[in-house]
C-alpha cells in the first residue's frame, strides 16, 4: 500500500529537516519516497508498480508519495527538477535519489542493494 504524504506527515515519518541539519530517518522499516505529479505520463507507468511492491514488500518497506504539485517545499527541500524522482531511504544509511520510470525488476534489485530488504 502507498501512503501521500504531506510536509507534515513527511517531517514526522520521514526526515525533520526544520529541527534537523544532518539526515535522521525517523521510520522504522526502510522506505521510498515517489515524488510525482498527477500529469506525468511516466509517473502513471510507475504508480501500479508501486501498489503491487507496495503489498509484496508490506511491513518490510513503506512506500510513500509526495505530489510535487500540492507539496511545492517538499519538493524543492530534495531539489526535485524532473519527474518521477525516487528516493530510497534505508534505515541506517544516506538516501539515494533514482530517476525516471524505473522498471520492476529495478526497484525489487534496488530495494536488495540500497535498502538490504528482500521478500
Amino acid at each position: 500500500m502507498t501512503e501521500l504524504l504531506t510536509k507534515q506527515t513527511f517531517l514526522d515519518k520521514v526526515f525533520n529537516y526544520e529541527l534537523n541539519k544532518e539526515w535522521k530517518f525517523e521510520g522504522d522499516i526502510p522506505c521510498i519516497i515517489d515524488f510525482y505529479a498527477d500529469w506525468c505520463g511516466p509517473c502513471k507507468m510507475v504508480a501500479p508498480v508501486l501498489e503491487e511492491l507496495g503489498k509484496e514488500y508490506q511491513g518490510k518497506v513503506n512506500i510513500y508519495k509526495v505530489d510535487t504539485e500540492a507539496e511545492q517545499e517538499l519538493a524543492a527541500a530534495f531539489g526535485i527538477r524532473s519527474i518521477p524522482s525516487i528516493l530510497f531511504v534505508p534505515m541506517n544509511a544516506e538516501p539515494q535519489m533514482a530517476q525516471g520510470a524505473l522498471p520492476k525488476h529495478q526497484f525489487e534489485q534496488l530495494f536488495s542493494e540500497v535498502l538490504g530488504v528482500s521478500k
